[in-house]
């Protein structure tokens, strides 16, 4: 696993494989960003004229290895492009993390190598670890053979000395929260055949009792007790049965409690409604919303925010078989409200039903769902946006917010009471699919129906990013990405300090 530590020494003394400095887009060509002011005079002001040969204009993700001159103990200069030169030095948080998750990708191979980045602030110094951190990412749990360079082992941040604390504590806290954004990554790369409801379960309560968190496990059995049905009924075609997993951290100065629920379909056939050949390939990514609950659960936990969160992960697997739910079925939800399934590849929104009753009983101030909830919602915003509906336009705003300085992409999208009539059953008090057009949104409808009156609620549907199928960019590793861990972190962090949305972005009105 990579680390990062914090050092104040000269760059050019550092006894590394690497050294990483950031270029910028200046009006005549490339510009060095702060930081790289050492490396500079080893190469006796020549850097930024070689730099222009070779082409290099600063531009963001671009990247370019030089062999160190003399008088650098490192054999290798990393120069990373920034994107536009800003002239008070404090380059955009996003920017830096894309910067140092690109450096750490090319570091592959290399044991030490330091990070000469603009990390004038906290926030920066955070940026730049978690950047890297994310980037260094790698799963080869099941790699056998091949010769894939490990990833970089350890990375050190340069600042000075007025600076040194503040870098310590961003690079503390990237450090809790890129190892629980890659635990979420590693259990949504795990195969289906190694992740089942069950397995998911243990490995929460391991970390559970690790962390000191409060765990409970809900089994096929104590799921029918209860009438569980929108669980039990995805869950029923599987031989691998379903759990309800609840995780909950407290805190003693906590003044607000927050609920989390995520989808867990740790694999997605479509069930009867089967899947067509082409769609079931990467259908073990359907557990990524509750793989992000856990892990941001954990991450508050390890953070020690003062707010009380309680994570709900519905776990099921989506099969078909012949004791399977049917197109036509009714299902009797926890709650007592009755489900007519049309299709049971809308399967998710039936699991999330059930876990917002149960997380509303616990009278939370509010409530966010996270899942891989629509094809629709990747027809809209594509595969690196997710998106926001809400019962709240402020709570939304709130989460957008947060989604923004964590460097999450998301965009808020409505509720619009039209379309709930196409949700109307004939046989029961409502049915799990509705018109097509706009289907992400009738999905959020379905669920806002199991809200509790009164309780503020969003829903991210991460279908586009959870789980990037291209090539690496940036942090952005291929395979499951971690998304929306650091936005659930975000927006806990914002409510234990009461921060409000800034008004530096537009806001947009989503509901309608």
């Amino acid at each position: 696993m990579t680390t990062v530590t914090v050092s104040t020494s000269p760059a050019v003394s550092l006894r590394v494989d690497a050294i990483v400095i950031g270029v910028a887009k200046g009006p005549q060509g490339p510009v060095l960003a702060p930081g790289a002011e050492t490396v500079a005079e080893a190469f006796d002001g020549a850097l930024v004229e070689i730099l222009g040969r070779l082409g290099v204009s600063g531009a963001e993700g671009e990247v370019v290895k030089l062999p160190s001159p003399d008088g650098v103990e490192a054999g290798v200069v990393l120069a990373v492009g920034l994107g536009e030169a800003v002239n008070s030095g404090a380059y955009d948080a996003e920017n830096l993390r894309e910067a140092a998750g690109v450096a750490a990708r090319s570091l592959a191979g290399m044991g030490k190598a330091a990070l000469a980045l603009p990390v004038e602030t906290a926030e920066a110094a955070q940026a730049v670890a978690l950047g890297a951190l994310l980037g260094a990412y790698a799963f080869t749990a099941y790699r056998t053979i091949g010769n894939a360079k490990a990833p970089v082992g350890e990375l050190t941040i340069l600042t000075d000395h007025r600076g040194h604390t503040s870098a310590k504590v961003g690079a503390q806290r990237a450090t809790v929260i890129h190892r629980e954004v890659n635990r979420c990554r590693d259990l949504v790369n795990m195969p289906a055949n190694d992740l089942t409801p069950e397995s998911f379960a243990v490995t929460v309560r391991a970390v559970g009792e690790e962390y000191r968190l409060e765990v409970e496990v809900l089994d096929d059995k104590a799921l029918t007790e209860g009438s569980f049905g929108g669980i039990l009924g995805v869950g029923q075609g599987s031989a691998n049965p379903p759990r309800l997993v609840k995780i909950a951290y407290s805190h003693p100065e906590a003044q607000t409690n927050l609920a989390f629920v995520g989808k867990g379909i740790t694999y997605d056939s479509g069930g009867i409604s089967l899947k067509p050949v082409g769609f079931n390939e990467i259908m073990k990514r359907d557990m990524s919303g509750a793989a992000a609950v856990f892990a941001a659960v954990a991450a508050i936990s390890r953070l020690g925010l003062r707010i009380n969160v309680t994570g709900w992960l519905a776990l099921a697997e989506n099969m078909p078989s012949g004791s399977a739910t049917r197109p036509g079925d009714v299902l009797r939800m926890y709650g007592g409200k009755t489900v007519e399934v049309l299709n049971t590849d809308a399967e998710g929104r039936v699991v999330l039903a059930d876990a917002l009753v149960r997380a509303g009983e616990e009278k939370p101030d509010a409530i966010v769902d996270v899942a891989t909830l629509t094809a629709a919602m990747r027809m809209a915003l594509g595969n690196r946006i997710f998106g926001v509906m809400s019962n709240n336009d402020d709570f939304r705003n709130r989460v957008l917010d947060a989604a923004r300085r964590a460097g999450e992409q998301a965009w808020p999208l409505p509720l619009p009471a039209q379309l709930r009539k196409s949700l109307n059953s004939r046989v029961a008090d409502i049915a799990n699919t509705g018109e097509r057009m706009g289907g992400g949104l009738v999905a959020g409808l379905f669920l806002r129906e199991f809200v509790p009156d009164g309780t503020d609620w969003a829903h991210l549907d991460i279908a586009g990013p959870a789980f990037h199928e291209g090539a690496s960019y940036g942090y952005t590793p291929e395979g499951g990405t971690g998304s929306a861990v650091r936005t659930l972190v975000q927006l806990a962090e914002d409510i234990a300090g009461d921060r409000r949305p800034t008004d530096d972005h537009p806001r947009r009105t989503g509901t309608v």
